[in-house]
């Protein structure tokens, strides 16, 4: 089976969070933005924001400096995708900066992380759109909206990228919506690997991934089984 796959960039491959937090003390805003996530910090105000993303748009090829959340990841990825002829595509909503398109910043980063030869597409609207257009079968994003939007639009399937383990609305919300829900990066490429070789021979794609995302399941299932873990939570049906 080959699968056709998409990645969100931020949130999902590159920490756009501590980059972002260190745009906001580059730009000359307080340590608001550094300490966001604790609970006694000040929200920053839209100014703020504005400011920041200013700064962002100033600074040359700005999307080559993110940092990967799990170096290694990309590379096995790569493997995979090769070994397995899958097709693999990242999107991205990200703004333009100074220097080179938005594009090839994204895609010269991602080969820096050991993916050669990336495809990856500017996403000025619907994911579910872009999905249906693609006619892609699995889509990993960290945005709930986004993996709604997914299923909503077209026959793809999603994957919620959700490192923070402590969000429970996020995870029952893409739960009783079919989505399936990992912790990481590692996690998504595990379901990706186990779904290869549990669906493989078996009747057409579309009707392949509704099992394994649903009906197949026995009823008291909640869970799929992934390689030594079970901690991808899909929707009770």
């Amino acid at each position: 089976m080959s699968l056709r796959v998409a990645f969100d960039i931020d949130g999902v491959l590159a920490d756009f969070r501590t980059a972002f937090r260190q745009a906001a003390t580059d730009a000359g805003i307080s340590g608001r933005a550094a300490d966001s996530d604790s609970p006694s910090s000040d929200p920053l105000s839209s100014r703020d924001i504005k400011a920041i993303w200013d700064h962002v748009k100033r600074t040359p090829n700005w999307w080559t400096g993110l940092q990967p959340y799990e170096p290694g990841q990309l590379v096995r990825l790569y493997e995979l995708a090769r070994r397995w002829k899958w097709e693999v595509v990242f999107m991205t909503r990200r703004p333009s900066t100074e220097g080179d398109p938005v594009q090839f910043q994204t895609q010269w980063w991602i080969e820096q992380q050991g993916f050669y030869y990336p495809a990856v597409v500017t996403v000025p609207g619907s994911r579910g759109e872009l999905a249906n257009a693609l006619r892609l079968d699995v889509v990993v994003d960290d945005q709930l909206l986004n993996c709604v939007d997914v299923v909503g639009g077209s026959t793809a399937k999603a994957l919620l990228l959700l490192r923070d383990a402590q969000d429970k609305t996020a995870q029952d919300h893409a739960v009783s919506r079919g989505i399936g829900v990992v912790s990481s990066l590692e996690e998504a490429i595990d379901v990706l690997e186990h779904l290869h070789e549990s669906v493989g021979e078996r009747r057409g794609r579309l009707q392949r991934l509704a099992d394994w995302f649903g009906g197949a399941r026995k009823p008291q299932e909640t869970t799929l089984p992934v390689p030594d873990k079970n901690r991808v939570h899909l929707r009770n049906e």
